[in-house]
């Protein structure tokens, strides 16, 4: 799964244009969800030297981002592609009802796995794996 990550007030804490200090689990989510093979995008308004630092302080605590600011590495702006990228989740301070803190976000993606391949399910699937009498009782 692609999961696109903002880095202000969601990596670090908000202090922009420094860098705040690290989100309490931040960087042993994002390890964690790397092992279990997600590409982590780094989606920021950070642009230039502001971007570069973002980049090499997550480098410095062990991550490497899939891609930044972009859908996959090789992707190129022509001024014809959508700025919003691809991505299955987007994990940002900025939504609604603020961020939750990266132990929920955790729970968030890990709380319904198919047990035969340990992949994340969405809402839609839980539903769509559930046996005859749980869909007929609706649980």
């Amino acid at each position: 799964m692609k999961i696109a990550i903002d880095f202000d007030g969601t990596i670090v804490e908000d202090a922009f244009p420094d860098i705040g200090r690290p989100m309490l689990f931040a960087f042993e989510t994002m390890k964690e969800l790397q092992k279990q093979g997600h590409q982590l995008i780094l989606w920021t308004y950070r642009s230039g030297e502001e971007l570069k630092e973002a980049i090499e302080f997550c480098r410095n605590n062990g991550i490497e981002f899939y891609a930044v600011n972009q859908s996959y590495p090789e992707e190129q702006y022509y001024g014809e592609t959508s700025r919003k990228i691809h991505a299955h989740v987007f994990i940002d301070d900025r939504i609604v009802g603020g961020f939750p803190g990266w132990s929920k976000v955790w729970q968030m993606l890990n709380e319904d796995k198919d047990p035969e391949s340990n992949e994340i399910l969405f809402p839609q699937q839980v539903k769509e794996k559930r046996g005859f009498w749980q869909k007929l009782l609706g649980n």
